[in-house]
């Protein structure tokens, strides 16, 4: 069993829920960006939740399946088109040995994905199935998908039904992505930090698995000091130093950055804060030139946002009777 590249799209990847605990070694988390959407596919399709899926960017690939299976896109509205006919999202549907999946254009959010029932078999790297492309692991040959590939697929039950609207999450307009205040926040002025928060932000081109820049704000005033020794001469310098998952940098005080699931580990540039984890999927569906705001929480706020997130997917769950 297994389904054939005939197009591959925009950039299509296999991922999963990532390879955790390599991170101190520079390999980073990879897996998919909206990982409740990730996990909501795999739902339908009557997969475990972390099987591997595609992670279609912008563009649709087009597929052709070798036997019948189980198939649901959700995360962005990508539409799905089985043998020219369209399909909804967020619903399983079958398909039969043949059948070919294209999609229609993108309507709304910047990542789909799609679960096929037993899940994309590619063999596990360092414990996952998640595609680093940067570092050329996992995933269908380390790569993004291309015209002629076969991926392979495990043995599935199959499933039926459909994830409504008022289940789904999907970010705002603008975009709200709370974040807890970063150990070089006294890097800069008491006023640059309330007007980063009062701005409203712009997702930019330069947008992918690594990190988000955005743009439209007002440039940040820094507090003025002596340049350390190991320290790079711009006042968003800092000797180098960890980063985590969603840090918010800032390079040159202009246009922050959010690293996201393939970032790189360390660095020389000061973090202003974090996005917290409950609104990492979020990001992953903001198109380029879409806004967004900064809101800063609690330690407690975030992990009640956390909590809310890990609620919504059991009201998924419940709803599917899983």
């Amino acid at each position: 069993m297994a389904v054939k590249v005939v197009t591959p799209g925009l950039s299509t990847t296999v991922q999963d829920l990532g390879r955790p605990g390599y991170y101190h070694l520079g390999i980073p988390l990879s897996g998919g960006m909206d990982r409740f959407a990730l996990r909501a596919a795999n739902m339908l399709v009557g997969n475990d939740e972390g099987a591997a899926v595609l992670e279609a960017v912008f563009l649709g690939p087009e597929l052709e399946f070798t036997s019948a299976a189980t198939v649901a896109v959700t995360g962005g509205e990508l539409p799905p088109k089985l043998n020219g006919e369209e399909r909804a999202t967020w619903e399983a549907f079958p398909v039969k040995s043949g059948d070919r999946l294209s999609f229609g254009f993108l309507k709304a959010g910047a990542r789909a994905y799609v679960a096929v029932s037993g899940g994309i078999d590619v063999p596990l790297t360092l414990g996952s199935r998640s595609t680093y492309t940067l570092g050329a692991l996992g995933g269908h040959e380390g790569r993004a998908l291309k015209a002629g590939d076969e991926l392979p697929l495990g043995q599935g039950k199959g499933s039926k039904g459909a994830i409504p609207a008022n289940l789904r999450r999907q970010p705002g307009n603008p975009a709200e992505l709370r974040m807890l205040p970063g150990l070089y926040r006294h890097r800069i002025t008491a006023e640059a930090g309330k007007r980063f928060l009062a701005d409203t932000w712009k997702v930019a081109p330069e947008a992918d698995r690594i990190g988000y820049r955005f743009k439209g704000g007002t440039a940040l005033d820094f507090v003025p000091r002596e340049q350390p020794f190991g320290a790079g001469s711009n006042p968003s310098n800092i000797v180098d130093a960890c980063y985590p998952y969603g840090s918010i940098q800032v390079p040159g005080g202009t246009e922050p950055i959010v690293l996201h699931r393939d970032a790189v580990s360390g660095g020389g540039y000061m973090m202003l804060g974090c996005v917290i984890s409950a609104d990492m999927d979020l990001i992953g569906q903001l198109q380029p030139h879409a806004p967004a705001r900064f809101t800063e929480v609690t330690m407690e706020q975030a992990l009640a946002a956390r909590h809310d997130r890990q609620a919504a997917l059991g009201r998924v769950r419940a709803h599917l009777g899983l």
